[in-house]
C-alpha cells in the first residue's frame, strides 16, 4: 500500500509541485486562521493572543446575548428579502436580454446593467445617502412630495433603513445575478421550445414550465451564494449605519455584531465565539439547500 502510494507521488510529482502554491495558501489563509479562530474562542482574550481559558464560556455568552439574536433577525430579514428580490428581478432581466434577436443589443444592455457591480460599496452608499436623504431634498422624497407624501426617512427610520439597505443591494448585485442567468439561459436546449411550438405554447407557458424548470440548478446556486453573501453582510450597513447599527439597531447584523465585540469591547474570544456559531449557521442553511434540491432531483 505503502509502496504504491510512493509510486503515484512519484509519477505525479510535476502536478504535486504545481499544485503546493495553492494548497501551502488554503492552508495558511484559510485552514490556519480557522482552527486559531476556534482555540481562540475558547480563551479569554482581549488582543488575540493567549488569555485565559473558559472553555464554553464565550458559546454561552453569544447565545444568551439578546445582541447576537436581534442582530441574527436582521441579517436573516435584509437577506431573505435580498435574495427574494435579486433572484426574482435578475432572472426577469436575463429573460428579457436573451430574447433580443441582436447580439449587439444584448452585449449593450450586459455591460449597461453590469456596470453598478464594479463600483465600489463606498461610492455606491455615498449615492445612495443623496438618493434617500430624509428631507425633501433628497431625490427620492422629492418625487414623493409630488405625491402628498411626507418625506420618508429612508436611512433614519428603523422600519425603512433595512428596506433601504436592500434597494441598494439590489441594485449593486443585478448586473452580476443577471449575467450568471443569461449564461444558463443560453444552455436550454433549442428543441424544447421547437416541440413546444408544434404543440401551441405560448411564450408565458414555455417560460414557466421549460426554462424555469431547466434552470432549477442555477437558481439553486444563485440562492446558495445569496444567502452566503447576504450572512456576511457589513460593508455597507457599517457605512450607513455605523457600528451601532443605526437607526435603532435596524442595521445591527451578525459580521458587524462580531465587529464590535472584536474591536470596540475588546473580546476576542466572544468574536471568535459568534463567527463559528455564524458559520454553523450558514452551513446549516447551505446543506438544506442542497438536500431541498437532491429530494427534488429525486422525484423527478
Amino acid at each position: 500500500m505503502i509502496h504504491r502510494i510512493d509510486k503515484a507521488i512519484r509519477k505525479n510529482a510535476v502536478g504535486y509541485l504545481f499544485m503546493l502554491p495553492l494548497i501551502v495558501g488554503i492552508v495558511v489563509f484559510s485552514i490556519y486562521p480557522m482552527i486559531n479562530a476556534f482555540i481562540l474562542s475558547m480563551h479569554r482574550s482581549a488582543s488575540g493572543t493567549g488569555g485565559d481559558w473558559v472553555g464554553w464560556a464565550n458559546y454561552e455568552f453569544v447565545i444568551a446575548d439578546s445582541s447576537f439574536w436581534k442582530s441574527l433577525y436582521n441579517t436573516l430579514y435584509m437577506g431573505a428579502l435580498s435574495v427574494l428580490s435579486g433572484v426574482v428581478f435578475s432572472f426577469i432581466l436575463a429573460t428579457l436580454i436573451n430574447n433580443l434577436v441582436s447580439t449587439r443589443l444584448k452585449n449593450v444592455f450586459k455591460a449597461i446593467f453590469f456596470l453598478p457591480n464594479v463600483v465600489s460599496a463606498v461610492a455606491t452608499s455615498i449615492v445612495f445617502t443623496f438618493l434617500f436623504y430624509p428631507s425633501r431634498e433628497g431625490l427620492l422624497n422629492y418625487f414623493v412630495g409630488w405625491l402628498g407624501m411626507e418625506p420618508i426617512g429612508w436611512f433614519t427610520d428603523p422600519t425603512f433603513a433595512p428596506l433601504s439597505i436592500v434597494l441598494m443591494n439590489l441594485w449593486s448585485a443585478l448586473g452580476y445575478n443577471t449575467i450568471i442567468f443569461i449564461a444558463g439561459l443560453q444552455g436550454v436546449p433549442g428543441d424544447l421550445y421547437e416541440a413546444a411550438d408544434v404543440d401551441g405554447a405560448t411564450p408565458l407557458r414555455k417560460w414557466f414550465y421549460i426554462t424555469i424548470p431547466y434552470m432549477r440548478s442555477i437558481f439553486v446556486f444563485m440562492i446558495i451564494i445569496g444567502i452566503i453573501n447576504s450572512m456576511k453582510r457589513f460593508t455597507d450597513v457599517w457605512l450607513i449605519g455605523g457600528t451601532a447599527g443605526n437607526p435603532g439597531g435596524s442595521l445591527l447584523t451578525s459580521v458587524l455584531y462580531i465587529y464590535r465585540n472584536a474591536f470596540l469591547s475588546s473580546q476576542m474570544g466572544v468574536a471568535s465565539a459568534a463567527s463559528y456559531i455564524l458559520f454553523i449557521f450558514i452551513l446549516l442553511l447551505t446543506v438544506i439547500m442542497l438536500m431541498f434540491n437532491r429530494k427534488k432531483n429525486s422525484f423527478d
